[in-house]
This record gives structure tokens, C-alpha cells and sequence, in this order.
């Protein structure tokens, strides 16, 4: 199974095309089906949640394991990110922060943040 990411959506394999929005509530629908955690003291235990997947693709990567694999734990980082969102900024629309933020990182210098690496060692 392959998917691609595409800016504001995602694609999936079977052919669904999810907005992030999309996504929340789907994942809202998962959380509260399950007996997920599911308010707001929560919030820091989905981030750390996401740390560790996050941790758990590199791990995978260093292994030398499938891209597949690397993939499903980067889609559980962001399952955890989107469902912290649900409960942390429930108002803000995340298709359009994600263009927001995608703008407002086009618009900044060359290597911004990473100066270190232009000066000589």
C-alpha cells in the first residue's frame, strides 16, 4: 500500500482523498469508539505519543526496514498530532493553518534557522 501526500490532502491507496479536517474527525470517530483518551489532561500523553512513533520510524529507518514500515509509524505520528489538535486548538482549521504555515515557510530565507552550517569549521 502506497500513499501520497498531496498539500491539504491525503490519498489513500483504496482511492479516498481525506482533507486534515477530514482526518480529525475520522480520528475523533477512532478515539471515541475505542476508549481512547479523550480529554484534555490528555493532551500531553497524545504528543508524547507522537515523540515516540516518531522515534519508533527513525529506529525503523536505521534498520534498514521497509519504507511501508517507516510510513505507517510517520502515519501514526500523525494520527497522534491531529488527534491532540482535535482537543488542543478545536477551532482552528488545520487544511488552512497547514497552508498558513506552508507560506509563511516559503517566504523565509535560505537555510533559515541552520546559519551554523554556513560558517566555517
Amino acid at each position: 500500500m502506497t500513499n501520497v501526500l498531496k498539500i491539504k490532502k491525503f490519498t489513500l491507496a483504496w482511492g479516498i482523498t481525506m482533507h486534515l479536517e477530514e482526518m480529525k474527525k475520522e480520528i475523533e470517530t477512532l478515539v471515541l469508539e475505542k476508549g481512547f483518551y479523550n480529554k484534555l489532561e490528555d493532551i500531553p500523553k497524545k504528543l508524547l505519543f507522537a515523540f515516540i512513533e516518531l522515534g519508533e520510524a527513525s529506529d525503523n529507518w536505521k534498520k534498514g526496514r521497509s519504507e511501508e514500515e517507516i510510513a505507517e509509524e510517520l502515519i501514526d505520528v500523525i494520527f497522534y498530532i491531529l488527534d491532540a489538535s482535535r482537543l488542543a486548538c478545536p477551532t482552528v482549521n488545520m487544511d488552512e493553518m497547514f497552508k498558513k504555515k506552508l507560506m509563511k515557510n516559503k517566504n523565509r530565507s535560505f537555510q533559515y534557522g541552520e546559519e551554523h552550517r554556513l560558517k566555517p569549521q
